[in-house]
């Protein structure tokens, strides 16, 4: 049976990857520290299963609309009204079963053979896949250390030809933790406006901050940006409701019809009990993500400083999302045993299995030179992480 060759221009996600290596090591009774996969681990908030069992008691287990019910569009309008000062109407709203379902949508919708895409570099790991399952070319633009990994005005400019049709940009970002501020959203917005593009902005880390940064996307700076951006977002990261699958997008009203068409031949509906759980969510009480917050500032503080101090590690304290993207390419080179580390993939399995700790290697996000860290898991456990890396490094 022969395999579709667009099958081919893809790859595992390594994220997932190293999620499953590390579980099942722990399933054979390894004490495994992971840092690997990129999901909270406190419990999705009281008011949200209750919800959901509510839903279940009602008898509300049917197909609802393509797009999601009603209830939950009209929350998530009053969600980007409230927190953003964004009007949409419910037609320009798409609820899926996920963010990464909202951003595979949109690629399919918007991109097509001899299409090109920008995408900042470090950038989440599906991004390019998804644009090239669309037949679309992903441009991979490198951005800098320096500048916080953040796209500059000049980087985006040159790398815009005249096939460009859109940009992603996610902030704050998985995997670097970088968040664009309103300024530097401004300066882009020029370069953008003149290339006449379409932006993609993954906000699904919006909530995430710390610092007192303030959250800013494209869509408000003014009308001519907002009309030509779709905002994804979902219910996973901000309400741990990873499991949920809840995802949404809000845009032009044209190309969410389109989108609206493209996931009734797919998904259908997002599952009709987590739709009921998310309106709990957007619409209920906020002071639990509040909480989260203050508690991923403590890990933050605590796992940056610890990195800081190993020798040769370069790192900045991310400034949102609950990810930090450490330099390790100093350690590229060094002997382990009879093995020699080359690269980050080699130090990420060097970690695995020798000092028991899951991280994602910086090739999945394109940048060699770096290693991702969630600290989406217990002081406790990043603090054990901490003292069997720093340990396995002097072997080197």
């Amino acid at each position: 049976m022969k395999i579709a060759e667009r099958i081919g221009q893809i790859k595992p996600s390594l994220t997932l990857a190293v999620d499953a290596k590390a579980k099942a090591m722990k399933k054979s009774g390894l004490d495994i520290v992971s840092f690997g996969v990129g999901e909270p681990d406190f419990d999705t908030p009281e008011h949200i299963k209750e919800a959901a069992i509510q839903a279940l008691r009602e008898g509300f287990t049917k197909y609802t609309p393509v797009s999601g019910i009603d209830e939950l569009k009209e929350a998530v309008v009053f969600r980007f009204k409230e927190d953003l000062g964004l009007d949409y109407k419910a037609n320009e709203v798409v609820v899926t079963c996920g963010g990464k379902h909202a951003l595979y949508n949109i690629a399919q919708a918007l991109w097509g053979p001899g299409d090109d895409v920008i995408v900042p570099a470090p950038y989440w790991v599906s991004y390019p896949p998804m644009i090239l399952l669309a037949g679309a070319n992903p441009i991979i633009v490198p951005t800098q250390e320096e500048n916080g990994f953040k796209l500059t005005p000049e980087e985006l400019k040159s790398a815009v030809t005249a096939r460009t049709r859109a940009i992603i940009l996610n902030s704050p970002s998985n995997p670097t933790g970088s968040v664009y501020s309103r300024k530097e959203l401004e300066a882009l917005g020029k370069v953008i406006l003149e290339k006449d593009l379409t932006v993609v902005s993954d906000d699904i880390y919006d909530k995430i901050l710390f610092d007192n940064q303030s959250f800013s996307n494209l869509a408000m700076l003014d009308s001519r940006f907002k009309e030509r951006t779709i905002i994804v977002n979902g219910a996973s990261k901000t309400y741990a409701m990873t499991g949920w699958r809840i995802g949404y997008l809000a845009g032009p009203a044209e190309i969410i019809k389109a989108i609206d068409m493209i996931q009734s031949h797919s998904t259908s509906n997002p599952t009709s009990i987590a739709q009921k759980a998310s309106v709990a969510a957007l619409m209920g009480p906020q002071d639990f993500v509040k909480q989260m917050v203050i508690e991923f500032d403590r890990r933050r503080v605590y796992i940056a400083e610890r990195l800081k101090a190993l020798p040769g590690v370069k790192t900045t304290l991310p400034q949102g999302a609950f990810y930090i993207f450490p330099a390790f390419s100093s350690y590229y080179g060094r002997k382990a045993g009879d093995r020699i580390l080359k690269n980050s993939l080699d130090l990420a399995d060097y970690l695995l299995e020798k000092a028991l700790i899951a991280v994602v290697p910086g090739a999945a996000f394109g940048e060699e030179s770096c290693v991702r860290f969630s600290y989406a898991t217990s002081l406790m456990q990043i603090e054990k992480g901490m003292d069997r890396l720093e340990k396995v490094l002097r072997e080197l």
